[in-house]
C-alpha cells in the first residue's frame, strides 16, 4: 500500500484471546499482512473473525518547516501539512472501497498528528456523498456517525524516549499533557463513543525503554482485540509500531492458541 500514496498501515486479522509466534521469514510483506483467523464469546455459541487494522499518522509539520518548532509551544506535538491531511482522507477513501469488510471502531494515539490523521479518515469512512472530488474532510457535506466510533488511547501513543522525540523539544518536566475533550472535539461529530474505558489510564513515563514500547504496543493491541472480538478496529499511531513489530527482519503471526507468548 506504501507505492499507492497512501499513509502507511498493515492489516492484521486475528483470533482473540492472541498468542504470538515469531517467524524467521515473513508469511508476506509486512505493510500488507493480512492473516486470517477467528474467535469465540466465552459462551462458545458464536465464531467471529476480527480484523485490526495500524495505521500510521500522516506528513507532520516539523519534517518540512524546521522553522516551526522554534516557536511552538508543543514543539514535541506537531500538525499535520495539508498534504498528510489529504493522505489521510485518501487512505480513508480507499479503505471504504477496497476492503472487503466495514471499520467499526478506532482508537486513536493523543498525539495532534494521530488525531487529524483519524480525523479524516472517519470523515471518509462516514461520508454520506462520497463526491469523487473531495479531497478533504472539509470537502464532505454530511456524515453518518452511526457507522464508526472513535477513542482516544493512550497506549497507542508514540514511544516516550529520546528514540522517537528529541530531548530538546520534550517537555522540560518530561510530561506530556493532552486535553482530551479539546482533542475529541477535532473528531467528526458524532462520531466519539463516550462510554468507552481507555485500557491505559495514564501515559507512559518519560524514558520508557524501547522494549516496554514494545510491550506496551503488543499489549495494547491484544487488550483492544479482546474488548471488542465482533468488531474490525482501526488503530491510528505511530511509526514506531511498525519498526518494533518488523524487528530486526521478524514477522509477527497470530495464532489462535493460548496467550501466552511463544
Amino acid at each position: 500500500m506504501g507505492r499507492t500514496g497512501l499513509c502507511n498501515c498493515f492489516i492484521a486479522s486475528f483470533p482473540t484471546p492472541i498468542s504470538i509466534c515469531r517467524r524467521k521469514k515473513p508469511l508476506i510483506p509486512w505493510r500488507k499482512l493480512n492473516l486470517m483467523a477467528t474467535s469465540m464469546d466465552p459462551s462458545g455459541t458464536k465464531t467471529y473473525q476480527q480484523n485490526v487494522l495500524v495505521m500510521r499518522h500522516g506528513d507532520r509539520l516539523d519534517n518540512f518547516d524546521q522553522e516551526w518548532e522554534k516557536t511552538a509551544d508543543r514543539p514535541w506535538d506537531p500538525p499535520l501539512i495539508q498534504n498528510g491531511l489529504n493522505r489521510a482522507f485518501g487512505t480513508g477513501r480507499e479503505f471504504r472501497t477496497r476492503l472487503p469488510f466495514p471499520i467499526h471502531r478506532v482508537f486513536v494515539s493523543p498525539f495532534l498528528r494521530c488525531i487529524q490523521t483519524a480525523s479524516e479518515v472517519v470523515a471518509a469512512l462516514c461520508s454520506v456523498d462520497d463526491d469523487p472530488n473531495a479531497k478533504s474532510s472539509n470537502d464532505v457535506i454530511a456524515i453518518d456517525p452511526s457507522r464508526v466510533k472513535v477513542s482516544i488511547e493512550y497506549g497507542l501513543c508514540e514511544m516516550l524516549n529520546k528514540t522517537a522525540i528529541r530531548i530538546d523539544v520534550a517537555p522540560k518536566d518530561g510530561i506530556f499533557r493532552f486535553d482530551v475533550p479539546q482533542l475529541e472535539a477535532l473528531l467528526p461529530s458524532g462520531t466519539v463513543d463516550p462510554t468507552v474505558e481507555p485500557v491505559y489510564k495514564e501515559l507512559p513515563q518519560w524514558e520508557e525503554t524501547v522494549w516496554d514500547a514494545r510491550s506496551r504496543y503488543e499489549r495494547i493491541i491484544k487488550a483492544l482485540a479482546d474488548k471488542y472480538p465482533s468488531q474490525n478496529l482501526l488503530l491510528v499511531t505511530h511509526v514506531a509500531i511498525h519498526i518494533l513489530w518488523q524487528g530486526k527482519g521478524l514477522e509477527f503471526q497470530f495464532l489462535h492458541s493460548r496467550r501466552t507468548l511463544m
